[in-house]
């Protein structure tokens, strides 16, 4: 006889209820149709795949109720006893408070996601939910912003350059302890545009975690087109010939002359009391090199072409931000990291006490396994005679969509 399942004790609210007027469409957004499904539908699939049984919620407009029913059940298969659909409000905060009050008592942790995010894979919401176990506390998805950011007044004048190094772009799903979204919702008197600014608002904590590119969010016509291309490039009928490899290998060199005025940047790490590298940027010759291997891999250029040697929003820029956008752009060309090597050349500084830091720093900016070791030229050389530092790297990268790639308000 086959045990009963256990009741879940993981809960993902869908929200499915935004007319998306900005898309253009005439249908609500989370019905519009990517690469011949809806986007709700496309949303559901990593979910499905979760290794636990969750309780799934879909939030829908009362006018497309019966349509997102239809979708979920489709989707669902086997496991639809676990799944309903429920009428949003007239805000995504409403909406929201419609899901949570559709959650079974088993319940110990929520996941809010968007339905637009359509290509989150399933190892985000993993990770949250990992997260929110460990830490207790609300938990979501960020991006380092690339971009410099200017905060204007009301005539679009510029008044000041914030600060990016302190912001995220932040992503769904997010995750919470139930207890703690329940109350916030609650106690909540005034609109947020994400459940984790309520949660501050109620006096809560929120940690964020490395988001996924993949996680980007359907609003205008370009992402709709963008997901569109994704997807193709993931089709079978769109790959190449089966004799054609589907792994891709790439080289990365880099590297910089010593700067005694500048502090230390090295494999995405600060390097205190060490001198510096000389560069537009930071100087980071294990990031540049790994981020050269992974575009080589993908046939995308190199790390000069991509981001240029002078440009004015990169000054000083780390590694998060080289990385993070070469990442991005090997998904947007369907590819995925699979593991990635780099070898440090130069006399200094002592990497083997920071070996394993740098290695986890890295490997979450990549997401994939990024292993970093560190030799010296025996005084040969530039890197020999203490005047600068050298890095190669190699990269694996896969189709997005093979088993071997890693898979994202």
């Amino acid at each position: 006889m086959t045990p009963p399942t256990p009741a879940p004790r993981v809960a993902i609210i869908v929200v499915a209820a935004g007319s998306g007027t900005r898309l253009g469409e005439p249908l609500p957004k989370a019905f519009v149709e990517l690469d011949g499904r809806s986007i709700l539908s496309r949303s559901l699939d990593p979910i499905f795949g979760l290794a636990d049984p969750v309780q799934i919620v879909v939030v829908a407009p009362l006018s497309h109720l019966d349509r997102a029913r239809d979708i979920v059940m489709l989707s669902a298969g086997s496991a639809s006893d676990a799944c309903s659909v429920v009428v949003g409000g007239d805000s995504r905060q409403a909406s929201v408070a419609s899901g949570l009050a559709a959650l079974l008592p088993s319940i110990e942790i929520v996941l809010v996601h968007d339905a637009a995010r359509a290509l989150a894979p399933g190892a985000l919401f993993e990770r949250l939910i990992a997260e929110v176990d460990i830490a207790g506390r609300g938990v979501i998805p960020g991006l380092a912003v690339s971009d410099t950011i200017k905060r204007v007044d009301a005539s679009s004048t510029v008044l000041e350059t914030v600060d990016r190094s302190q912001l995220s772009a932040v992503q769904t799903p997010q995750a919470f302890p139930r207890s703690e979204l329940v109350a916030a919702y609650e106690a909540a008197d005034r609109e947020f545009t994400d459940d984790a600014a309520l949660i501050q608002h109620a006096g809560g904590s929120v940690a964020i975690v490395d988001g996924d590119p993949l996680a980007f969010k359907i609003t205008t016509p370009w992402d709709l087109r963008r997901a569109h291309q994704l997807l193709a490039e993931r089709s079978p009928s769109t790959r190449p010939p089966a004799s054609a490899p589907a792994v891709r290998t790439g080289v990365g060199i880099d590297a910089h002359a010593l700067d005694a005025t500048q502090p230390l940047w090295l494999a995405g790490l600060f390097w205190p009391g060490e001198a510096g590298l000389a560069g537009h940027s930071d100087g980071d010759a294990v990031a540049h090199a790994l981020c050269d291997a992974l575009l080589s891999a993908a046939g995308l250029g190199d790390i000069g072409g991509i981001f240029g040697v002078d440009d004015p929003r990169l000054e000083g820029a780390h590694a998060d931000v080289f990385v993070l956008e070469t990442v991005r752009l090997l998904a947007v060309a369907g590819f995925a990291p699979s593991n990635v090597s780099v070898q440090l050349v130069g006399n200094r500084p002592r990497f083997a006490p920071r070996k394993r830091e740098a290695e986890q720093r890295l490997s979450a900016l990549v997401g994939c396994a990024v292993s970093v070791s560190a030799t010296t030229t025996d005084s040969m050389g530039f890197t020999g005679r203490g005047e600068g530092v050298a890095a190669i790297a190699t990269a694996l990268i896969v189709e997005a969509t093979r088993p071997a790639a890693g898979s994202g308000t």
